[in-house]
């Protein structure tokens, strides 16, 4: 499992531009981004399989495209419960809080395909501890809560 893509955008309502590193900053978010806010959305992950699917359904998409801050490689994301821990690197340490989010009105690849994955597949952090990420470091589940079945 690796980091393929680190982004950020100026100004929320627009895709993200790709980068050579970003720092995240703890409890906060990622420095420059303007989602940075310090809620328990601080971070947005995609798994650039996700992306992919996306390409198969005939977008024309590619990393930061759905406004995510860090495209992975190798884990779904979204099957992961709440409270799972990440590492990237060997100390960054991020814990999962939210899968999915509202898509906005006039979602761009929502009208070109009819579909888009953020809703379902999307996934937001708490940055526990911060540093430096860049493509190509190392991403990988640290702790993967139990969920039980309900009753």
């Amino acid at each position: 499992m690796r980091i393929v893509a680190v982004s950020t955008s100026a100004r929320k309502g627009e895709k993200k531009v790709n980068q050579p590193q970003v720092t995240l900053v703890a409890n906060h978010g990622v420095e420059g981004d303007v989602h940075a806010d310090g809620t328990h959305r601080q971070l947005s992950l995609l798994a650039m399989e996700d992306i992919e699917y996306m390409r198969s359904m005939g977008a024309d998409v590619h990393p930061g495209d759905f406004a995510e801050n860090i495209t992975t490689e190798g884990v779904e994301l979204y099957t992961c419960p709440i409270g799972t821990r990440f590492v990237i690197g060997d100390d960054i340490e991020l814990v999962l809080t939210q899968i999915g989010k509202e898509c906005h009105m006039g979602c761009a690849i929502r009208q070109q395909v009819g579909d888009c994955i953020m809703p379902r597949r999307g996934v937001f952090c708490r940055i526990l501890k911060g540093g430096v990420v860049k493509p190509g470091d190392s991403f990988r589940i640290s702790f993967r809560p139990q969920v039980l079945p309900q009753a």
